[in-house]
């Protein structure tokens, strides 16, 4: 999705991938296979580079600062990425300007224990490092909870101990910085899990109050300037039943919350990703239609997805799709549709039948 991005724009784009199936390998012509946190490697193929941009957060920050030191400009900066890579750092940030859950580091079962009896069962447990879509995060409902969870996962894993937020909805606020201090915001996202994983999103957050929806925009760009982003940058957010607003995680890359504005928004977050990453000016990210909605399609019964859309494309005209050229297993992220127009019910439910008739839902149910 970068690489389609790039091609607009006339920039040259090389990708470090872990293995040459990987979606990236797949459309890329100068493709690199590498191991991302091995030195040599990464030092290697930055030396060909103008600019290192990522997508995913996983690289280690001490090699990147080695980059930096060696006059490679690499964006977002180590400084500001480490703060998408460990929980523990995110939220000893953060708590000092950005509404936050209350929360404590915590090394084993007894700090997890006492943080439960203070703050009151139950309450989230999630992996310093390394969690994403639901894994590494747990919920305890007591102190036996507790310490079987460290049983399982070690002592030599950093955990932080958070309260249970007893949430309305999840949101996502999508901003884009560039080095010179230019900043945009998308509009603000209801996003929908199912298990942990991210399965829609609707744009904008229905029933979102145009001042609530501001205060998530400046939230999220406050973010990105205290902490030096450039590129994008999403801020995971849960409303409280009373509406208030509180950070629940962080992203710096173009993220799954945002895939609809490749359709939806008059700028797709990858284009201005690569914008910011080059210092140009961003681009707008109002969007095109009053209602947008992103259906993800997981790994189901369908094997043969590009034949599966030969009903999607005839049902509906307007839709747009996204295969990611992944190999199907359940529950994996396959691909996305997005539809958009004036009705949000209706566009939701042809984003819907899309995504599961590509799941094999729709099959499974209506016969069709």
């Amino acid at each position: 999705m970068m690489y389609a991005a790039a091609t607009r724009l006339g920039v040259t784009l090389r990708v470090l991938a872990e293995g040459p199936e990987v979606s990236a390998a797949q459309v890329f012509h100068d493709v690199t296979v590498g191991d991302y946190t091995d030195p040599a490697t990464v030092k290697a193929f930055a030396a060909g580079c103008d600019v290192i941009t990522f997508d995913h957060e996983h690289v280690p920050t001490d090699l990147l600062t080695e980059l930096v030191h060696a006059g490679i400009a690499v964006r977002p900066g180590p400084e500001a990425l480490v703060h998408a890579q460990d929980k523990a750092v995110m939220r000893e940030r953060l708590s000092g300007f950005a509404p936050c859950p209350a929360y404590r580091i915590v090394t084993d079962e007894t700090d997890l224990v006492a943080f439960g009896e203070e703050q009151g069962w139950p309450i989230i447990a999630k992996t310093a490092r390394g969690g994403y879509d639901g894994k590494g995060v747990w919920k305890l409902d007591d102190a036996a909870a507790a310490r079987q969870l460290y049983a399982e996962v070690g002592y030599d894993q950093q955990l932080v101990a958070e309260e249970f937020v007893d949430f309305a909805r999840e949101l996502s606020a999508l901003v884009t910085r560039s080095p010179s201090g230019q900043a945009v915001s998308y509009p603000i996202s209801e996003s929908i899990q199912t298990a942990g994983i991210c399965t829609e999103t609707r744009t904008p957050a229905p029933g979102l109050s145009e001042d609530r929806a501001v205060e998530a925009q400046h939230l999220a760009l406050r973010v990105a300037e205290e902490l030096g982003v450039v590129g994008m940058l999403a801020v995971e957010l849960m409303e409280r039943r009373d509406g208030s607003l509180v950070v629940n995680e962080l992203a710096m890359r173009p993220h799954n919350t945002g895939h609809w504005t490749i359709d939806g928004a008059h700028t797709s977050q990858f284009e201005n990703h690569l914008r910011a990453v080059l210092d140009l000016p961003l681009g707008d990210p109002g969007l095109r239609d009053p209602h947008v909605v992103m259906a993800n399609v997981l790994g189901g019964t369908v094997n043969d997805l590009p034949s599966a859309l030969l009903h999607c494309f005839a049902r509906d005209r307007r839709l747009r799709v996204e295969l990611y050229g992944k190999e199907v297993r359940p529950g994996r992220k396959v691909g996305h549709v997005v539809a958009y127009g004036d009705d949000p019910t209706e566009v939701r439910g042809r984003a819907r039948h899309a995504a599961d008739y590509l799941m094999g839902v729709e099959e499974q149910t209506n016969g069709e």
